[in-house]
């Protein structure tokens, strides 16, 4: 008898820590944290997956340095906006990226991430912490669904990355 199997895809964890208002998002890439951490800070490849498949994006400023700084926009089939900002305050190539986000949504609502890249022997593990204002706001974020638009966001990163091997 012969059996076939298929590798699940990596998954998304997401956690949201009881005693801090933090949210630890961690998933694991078949690909070196080299690939990885450019598709994190390279324009032309972040606007292939971050974010839903259902949006488009609009790269407007994407400096992803020390003291840089970043605005982009998810945009709907009828023509709504979601926009975004932040600074870079670390970027250290491979390893860590440190910077503010805020949905324009929610102009009071800025967060402070951290994101670090494990290397895994040929794969890597990108975990992010962050860290809110409040439990009500981590609360809010979460509730936000916007676990879901991360969780479509990796799988499009998993297939940019098979596709640049």
């Amino acid at each position: 008898m012969r059996s076939t199997t298929t590798e699940p895809r990596n998954e998304t964890q997401i956690a949201a820590d009881p005693a801090l208002p933090t949210i630890v998002i961690t998933r694991e890439f078949d690909a070196p944290p080299e690939r990885v951490f450019r598709a994190f800070t390279e324009p032309d490849l972040v606007i292939q997956w971050l974010g839903p498949r259902r949006l488009t994006m609009r790269i407007e400023e994407y400096d992803a340095r020390n003291g840089g700084s970043y605005r982009y926009v998810h945009i709907e089939d009828d023509g709504t906006e979601y926009g975004f900002h932040g600074v870079f305050h670390e970027v250290r190539p491979t390893e860590r990226i440190v910077q503010t986000f805020t949905f324009e949504g929610v102009p009071d609502g800025v967060s402070l991430e951290t994101a670090t890249f494990e290397d895994l022997g040929g794969r890597t593990r990108v975990t992010i912490q962050s860290l809110v204002d409040s439990f009500e706001a981590r609360d809010a974020i979460v509730a936000s669904g916007m676990g879901d638009g991360v969780r479509e966001g990796y799988e499009r990163l998993d297939d940019l990355l098979s596709e640049n091997k």
